[in-house]
């Protein structure tokens, strides 16, 4: 991004998270604009431009047969992760919608689950964005790895 000052959403987390609980409270304001991220209870640990982190606990309402975390909710936790990044990270001209998503499911999520979407300022171009997209367990393993395509395009002139 070229301006040093914060969009409205990286803005909003700075001043937030500053308080206690604020990442808590960030992470439900951002659930009830999107109400279907709520369902995973997910936390925004971390945002900085280009970089999101989001954090899903593991819990009986997120499991699989298994008793892991169930590949959807990993889904729904790396899917936050990329759609508060964009909106913290897209240059002012630009807007972004997602297009698919691919995913491999590479361990076992046994733990409570660290979602990553991480992009370059560079690929901040008009049309299509791979963002990566790495969903971790408490050691570091990655158990989910994938990608979100996004369409990247100008905002219309007003």
């Amino acid at each position: 991004m070229s301006s040093s000052k914060p969009n409205h959403v990286l803005a909003l987390y700075n001043k937030v998270t500053k308080y206690p609980f604020g990442h808590k409270i960030f992470s439900i304001m951002v659930s009830r604009m999107a109400p279907y991220f709520a369902t995973v209870k997910p936390l925004v640990t971390d945002l900085t431009v280009n970089r999101c982190s989001v954090l899903i606990k593991k819990r009986n309402a997120v499991h699989n047969h298994i008793k892991t975390v169930h590949v959807i909710a990993i889904c729904n936790g790396l899917e936050m992760a990329m759609g508060v990044m964009a909106e913290a990270s897209v240059p002012k001209h630009l807007r972004w919608i997602p297009k698919g998503m691919s995913v491999d499911y590479t361990a076992k999520a046994g733990s409570d689950i660290v979602c990553v979407a991480e992009v370059t300022p560079e690929q901040w171009q008009v049309g299509d964005l791979l963002v990566p997209v790495n969903a971790y367990d408490t050691d570091g393993n990655i158990v989910v790895k994938g990608t979100i395509k996004l369409w990247i395009s100008e905002k219309p002139q007003k």
